[in-house]
Order: structure tokens, then C-alpha cells, then sequence
């Protein structure tokens, strides 16, 4: 008679899965390493810089007090320093915030980022009152190189805890 095993068919494997398209499990993961990549690039590109600046405006400060030192030029020291403080902050904060502010609102704007009125109404005076005088004479002019330092540094350390 019939035999019953001779019926039977052979095996059939269900297809290999393939590999295209992942699950969304995958599609998940890569979107969050995307994006952890894309949040790590910005944040170097932010922070990488900085350290470099304050070195660099560091560098550029001890090149200007040591041209003061050698021509004692008072009105040529309080152009430098006050184009300095302009480039580091525009370098630093907003263009569109800094880049126009002149006279007492650019000594207001130092002061509020200082922490102290030193600009408007102490020895920072200086920036505003010689830096464009061809006679200028400053009281002191190494307090002043000193505060222009001390607005640098704290500047820059703001500006790496950002």
C-alpha cells in the first residue's frame, strides 16, 4: 500500500531575513547618534576656540603693554587697548550687539559684562577720554592695562562656562 512516509515533504526554511530595511529599532538608534554627533560637532566648534582666543588676546595684551613700555605713547596704548576689548567682544557676544556701540554706551556695555562701573566711572574712563587724543596723558596707565587684563580673563572664563 501506500506508505505514509513517502508523503511527506521535504522541509521548506522560511526565507533569510535581510538586513535591508533595519527594524525601527535601528532607525531609532541611528537618529540618536546622529544627533548626539551633530550636538558634539557644535559644541566643540564652540568651545574648542575659546581657549585659544584667551590665549591669543592674552598674547596681544603683553605685545601692546610692552610697545607702551617702549614709546610711552598714552593715546596709541588707550586706541589699542579699546580695539582690543572691541575685537574680543565682538569675537565673543552678538556682532549686531557690540559692533556699533560708541562712547558711554560702549563703557556702560564693558562695565555690565565686568561686573563693576571700573569703565564709566573709574580708571576704563580712560579708553573713551584718550584713545583719540593726540595729547592724551592717562594717570595710569598700567591700572588701565591691569583692568583691560582682568576684563579678558574674566571674560574668557565666562565664555568657556557658557
Amino acid at each position: 500500500m501506500n506508505d505514509p512516509l513517502a508523503q511527506l515533504k521535504d522541509i521548506h526554511l522560511p526565507p533569510t531575513v535581510s538586513w535591508w530595511p533595519p527594524a525601527p529599532g535601528w532607525w531609532l538608534l541611528a537618529l540618536l547618534v546622529l544627533g548626539a554627533a551633530v550636538w558634539l560637532v557644535r559644541y566643540l566648534r564652540r568651545h574648542a576656540a575659546r581657549p585659544h582666543l584667551g590665549r591669543e588676546v592674552e598674547a596681544e595684551l603683553n605685545k601692546i603693554e610692552t610697545a607702551w613700555r617702549e614709546h610711552r605713547d598714552d593715546a596709541r596704548l588707550a586706541a589699542e587697548l579699546s580695539a582690543l576689548l572691541r575685537r574680543m567682544a565682538i569675537s565673543l557676544y552678538p556682532q549686531a550687539d557690540v559692533a556699533g556701540m560708541t562712547g558711554e554706551t560702549w563703557l556702560q556695555w564693558l562695565d555690565a559684562h565686568y561686573g563693576e562701573d571700573i569703565f564709566e566711572k573709574g580708571e576704563g574712563r580712560a579708553l573713551l577720554e584718550n584713545a583719540y587724543r593726540p595729547d592724551a596723558s592717562l594717570d595710569d596707565p598700567e591700572a588701565l592695562i591691569a583692568l583691560v587684563r582682568r576684563w579678558v580673563e574674566k571674560a574668557v572664563r565666562e565664555a568657556n562656562h557658557a
